[in-house]
């Protein structure tokens, strides 16, 4: 299993894990499990059309109506649950961009277009050839694409970036921390986690100090607090930039 490093708005590298053909068949053989359940609740939908309407083409129509939504299963489910089927939630995979930018829905059309070559004209075989001998497991739909399907059972967690979570209300405090870069944040972070795990309050102090001196917030917050509230101030502004 193979590594890649996924670059983020906030040029912040994420490693992911480019899951195995092992992997990408068993959550192919669970999609096909859901599509042949549901092939049997078209049949016996059909059996029941047949009881009402006598006119076979009627009842053929219908039943095709019925099972068209099955034709475009893998679309509809990347399109609508963030690049994952059925199979790939429960195997903790989705399917990403390369470039780290968001997948687009023409991305997930391609993908499925080119399901007709590497999956169904000859048998499975280019999209396995394709998996096997490509750097990335891309099959020739993810490569058309720029797509990549990783793991996401080891995601970086935003704990090991200079990200934080901020709530949707989240008021900032100190409007010039914006006079900080990635650089000083993620420094400043690494530094405040080391020293709080370590219970280093000689270390949060200077630390603290030294932001404040740079900001010049002269604010009367203790050192955690302050820290705390520099860290998610930044990534309110920067978010929203």
């Amino acid at each position: 299993m193979g590594n890649l490093q996924i670059n983020t708005t906030q040029n912040v590298n994420l490693d992911y894990k480019i899951v195995s053909i092992g992997e990408r068949i068993i959550a192919f053989l669970i999609d096909g499990f859901i599509l042949y359940l549901y092939a049997i609740l078209v049949n016996t939908i059909g059996d029941a059309i047949g009881y009402v309407y006598e006119d076979r083409w009627t009842q053929r129509g219908l039943v095709a109506l019925i099972f068209l939504p099955a034709m475009f299963y893998s679309l509809l489910m990347h399109s609508i649950f963030n690049g994952r089927t059925v199979g790939k939630m429960l195997l903790k995979m989705r399917v990403v961009r390369l470039d780290g930018t968001p997948v687009h829905w023409s991305n997930y059309l391609v993908r499925w277009m080119l399901r007709l070559v590497d999956i169904w004209i000859f048998l499975g075989s280019i999209g396995l050839l394709t998996i096997l001998f490509t750097e990335r497991r891309q099959r020739l739909g993810d490569a058309a694409a720029g797509t990549v399907v990783i793991s996401t059972k080891n995601k970086v967690k935003v704990s090991h970036t200079i990200l934080e979570e901020v709530e949707e209300q989240y008021e900032p405090v100190f409007t010039n921390v914006t006079l900080l870069n990635d650089k000083d944040v993620r420094l400043i972070k690494e530094t405040y986690q080391i020293a709080k795990r370590s219970n280093d309050y000689k270390t949060l102090t200077a630390l603290r100090i030294k932001v404040d001196s740079i900001l010049k917030t002269n604010s009367n917050l203790y050192d955690r607090e302050y820290l705390d509230t520099v860290l998610k101030d930044y990534n309110f502004y920067t978010q929203k930039m």
